[in-house]
């Protein structure tokens, strides 16, 4: 009689959380609030027209920096770059800024909606994210506990994304569009921010309890 053993289960080490913001933090400042500085800047100094040619020199300067340094310009850069140009165009030719940040709050909306309804799914938007960065092997994904972790992953992701879209949406439609960058963008930091936080410890927890 041959017996089945399931393989055991292999420690696996995250970085350390330290290491892990300060890996994160120049992101951060790259993606969210350096653009929302510059765009404001530009507002400020230039008007509406201004900032929109400003905020599509950043992206496209960030593209001819990493030329110029010959490393690799990643395709979500580069996409970036194509959507912040349409949006740009779209908001120069009707001289609406609403429309130039419309686009982004859809987006995160439907981010949440992909999180929210791929939960009970075999191979969840979240466990997607999370294996692009933490490689973890397949036997241990399809480990009971893994799987609950990934719902709720799903559902905290999905909830913050939606608080995000809802909260971006009611600023961007009732408020100046000074308040909007400067509330929006420190909301936004401390709500994924946090989220990023409760998933990091909850996955540190879910891999010591199955090395037990």
């Amino acid at each position: 009689m041959t017996l089945l053993l399931s393989p055991p289960v292999v420690p696996i080490a995250l970085p350390r959380l330290g290491a892990m913001l300060r890996h994160a933090a120049p992101r951060v400042l790259e993606g969210m609030i350096l653009p929302v500085a510059v765009f404001y800047a530009g507002m400020v100094v230039f008007g509406l027209y201004g900032a929109l040619a400003v905020a599509v020199a950043w992206v496209y300067g960030g593209i001819a920096w990493r030329l110029v340094k010959r490393r690799p310009v990643p395709g979500t850069v580069m996409l970036a770059a194509g959507t912040i140009t349409v949006r740009a165009v779209l908001a120069g030719a009707t001289g609406s800024p609403v429309l130039f940040f419309l686009q982004p709050c859809l987006g995160v909306f439907c981010a949440s909606m992909g999180f929210l309804c791929t939960a009970r799914l075999r191979r969840p938007l979240a466990q997607r994210v999370a294996t692009d960065l933490v490689p973890l092997p397949e036997h241990l994904l399809e480990h009971p506990r893994m799987r609950r972790f990934f719902v709720w992953q799903s559902v905290l992701w999905g909830c913050a994304q939606l608080l995000n879209a809802l909260l971006s949406l009611w600023l961007l439609l009732s408020q100046p569009l000074e308040t909007y960058l400067l509330v929006r963008t420190a909301a936004v930091a401390v709500l994924l921010g946090g989220a990023a936080l409760i998933s990091v410890l909850s996955l540190r927890h879910c891999l010591r309890a199955l090395q037990r």
